[in-house]
């Protein structure tokens, strides 16, 4: 056999092309090993999401809410005043992800609204109200607000509000009632 002496690069050639088998192996064994990294990086997040959203079960209470006191705000399209939320009752319920909130202070008109929500990867708490006599699944507007200080007794909620060129954010804190 008559073989030419193209350098290093020459023999890397001669060898890889040899050993087809062999390079075969090695790409899907790569493959294989990064489609497990990813995987579990993924499945520990969509964990920690969950345990996020577990640990939010029970009733919780609104017992102050921060923002610029410069703005009028009427949060979630109820029509009361941002005041009217501090003392509100949340109950969440996370197998179902169900929930409903209740503000019952004697100068604030009364309300009662029921909702889904969700807690995503990026802790974002997202919810949308249902309507009596409404199938979720027809409900297509909600609201995103960050889920922050999360403890077991406690957390906190930030709603940004109004447009891109002045965003207010609203901060919700919530304690734990049971």
């Amino acid at each position: 056999m008559f073989f030419f002496d193209f350098g290093i690069f020459g023999t890397i050639f001669y060898y890889l092309y040899i050993n087809k088998q062999f390079m075969k192996n090695l790409l899907l064994t790569g493959l294989f090993g990064s489609m497990v990294a990813v995987s579990c990086s993924t499945a520990n997040q969509a964990q920690s999401a969950r345990n996020d959203n577990y640990s939010l079960k029970g009733t919780w209470q609104i017992t102050n809410v921060d923002y610029d006191k410069n703005y009028k705000i009427k949060p979630f399209d109820e029509g009361v005043d941002i005041n009217c939320f501090v003392g509100s009752q949340w109950k969440l319920v996370p197998n179902n992800n169900t929930g409903s909130y209740s503000i019952s202070e004697a100068a604030c008109p009364g309300v009662n609204t029921q909702f889904k929500f969700n807690v995503t990867t990026d802790r974002q708490f997202s919810f949308k109200k249902i309507p009596n006599g409404t199938k979720a699944k027809t409900v297509t507007a909600g609201y995103f607000l960050q889920l922050q200080n999360q403890s077991p007794d406690s957390f906190e909620l930030v709603q940004t509000v109004g447009d891109s060129s002045a965003p207010v954010n609203v901060v919700y804190h919530f304690q734990k009632i049971n």
